[in-house]
């Protein structure tokens, strides 16, 4: 059964990295802190993305086994520390799933995808209440650690579901034109003597702030459209650099680089990898 040899490989490899950790294990391991495991997880998480986007399932199953290292990793220190192991984190994640799926494992009703994410909101603090946790604002569980965008859409995504939120998406279209106006208004503003540092700096932290709420706004046109805003750029990025990668090969088949070619020779090659796309 896939389940027994899930839960046997999984079991192993709980085994593993406590050996790894033992007196007479490896030292880097064994060297490791919370803190100092931290940038590994963030490495191992961006590179499972990378094997989404190629769509390479074989080296997906193997980034995915890097991340569930660094959780293995995470829970051993824990349990070394005395403060729980890695069992616990599996029945705590079993429990909020079928607690937070009413309308599967319950007697709950939701019918679309919109009604699972407001239950799960109020499950979620129903669970707090009954744990007499302090209430914290809508916003306070999201972390600000998370990218810019990705952060923008979950805190944007929770103020939506709680009704805060344009009435349709020509609403934010406008504030979109409102938020590029005044992003102009900025950079045009002569108020300021550009020959005195402080005046400088203000101006371009008002530019700064105008870009900010822009991007936000386009965060919320992506959510109305049902567009995950991280990897609609993650895409383009990718675009970007496959694009701009067949103009330096086209450049160099012409004994040249980027820095003896014009603006015009270069666009064109840009134009001719855009068509080989298509």
């Amino acid at each position: 059964m896939p389940n027994d040899r899930a839960a046997r490989d999984f079991s192993e490899l709980i085994d593993i990295m406590a050996r790894l950790r033992a007196p007479g294990g490896c030292p880097w391991d064994r060297e490791q802190s919370f803190d100092s495991i931290k940038p590994y997880l963030l490495e191992e998480t961006y590179e499972v993305l990378d094997a989404i986007d190629a769509r390479d399932w074989p080296n997906l199953a193997e980034e995915l086994g890097d991340l569930l290292l660094q959780v293995v990793f995470f829970a051993q220190m824990a349990k070394e520390a005395g403060h729980f192991e890695v069992a616990d984190s599996v029945e705590a994640i079993n429990s909020k799933l079928i607690r937070r799926h009413p309308h599967v494992f319950g007697d709950g009703d939701a019918k679309t995808s919109s009604e699972v994410l407001k239950r799960w909101d109020e499950i979620k603090t129903e669970e707090k209440k009954a744990k007499k946790e302090k209430p914290k604002g809508l916003l306070e569980g999201v972390s600000r650690a998370l990218p810019a965008l990705v952060e923008a859409q979950q805190i944007s995504s929770k103020a939506a579901r709680s009704g805060f939120d344009w009435p349709s998406i020509n609403d934010v279209f406008a504030k979109m034109n409102e938020e590029l106006a005044e992003l102009e208004e900025a950079r045009a503003d002569t108020s300021h003597d550009a020959s005195a540092k402080s005046d400088a700096t203000t101006k371009q932290e008002a530019i700064a702030s105008e870009i900010g709420d822009l991007l936000f706004t386009i965060v919320n046109i992506a959510r109305f459209l049902k567009v995950d805003p991280e990897q609609a750029l993650r895409g383009t990025n990718a675009r970007f650099r496959s694009r701009f990668g067949s103009v330096e090969a086209g450049l160099a088949a012409q004994g040249k680089t980027t820095s003896d070619a014009s603006l015009d020779e270069m666009e064109a090659l840009w134009q001719a990898a855009k068509k080989t796309e298509r």
